[in-house]
Formats: C-alpha cells, sequence, structure tokens
C-alpha cells in the first residue's frame, strides 16, 4: 500500500499525525544526507509495528513531500496505528 507522507525536519520532536488520508512526519532529524529519511523510516517503523524492510520511500527522497510504500498493512490499519 502506497501513502502520501509530508516531512517537516528539525522539529521539537518526533511525531506523526493523521491528516485527511496521509500522514504529516515531524521529524528532530535535518534534512542532510539522508538523515530525514532514516529519521521517517525509523520512527513509521516503531509507531506501525513492522520492521524497517516493510517500509520504503518511492518517491521523493530528496523532498519533503514523499510516497511511501508500507508492506503487510491496509490504510485503516495504519490510519489505527497512527492515531
Amino acid at each position: 500500500m502506497r501513502i502520501s507522507v509530508r516531512v517537516i525536519p528539525r522539529s521539537s520532536r518526533n511525531v506523526l499525525e493523521w491528516n485527511e488520508g496521509s500522514i504529516r512526519a515531524r521529524l528532530t532529524a535535518p534534512p542532510v544526507e539522508g538523515a530525514a529519511n532514516a529519521a521517517l523510516i525509523e520512527l513509521l517503523s516503531k509507531q506501525l509495528a513492522l520492521p524497517r524492510r516493510n517500509i520504503e520511500i518511492v518517491r521523493g527522497a530528496t523532498g519533503r513531500q514523499k510516497i511511501i510504500e508500507i508492506a503487510g498493512l491496509t490504510l485503516e490499519e495504519v490510519e489505527q496505528r497512527i492515531r
């Protein structure tokens, strides 16, 4: 399943928010050398209780707007685990 994620780097804490069918991720990591991407995958892995290998950035690795591939969950399950 693919889902849109809006990343806000250099936030005060790491938080995932559900926002009308997409995810808003506030990350403490800076958007330098893939640090924010690694932090995003780690945070999603913990919040969704999935191994990191089940989460992949499909599009937008260098931008704030990303498309994430999540294997093993439906959209409803993702929404429940983030809320």
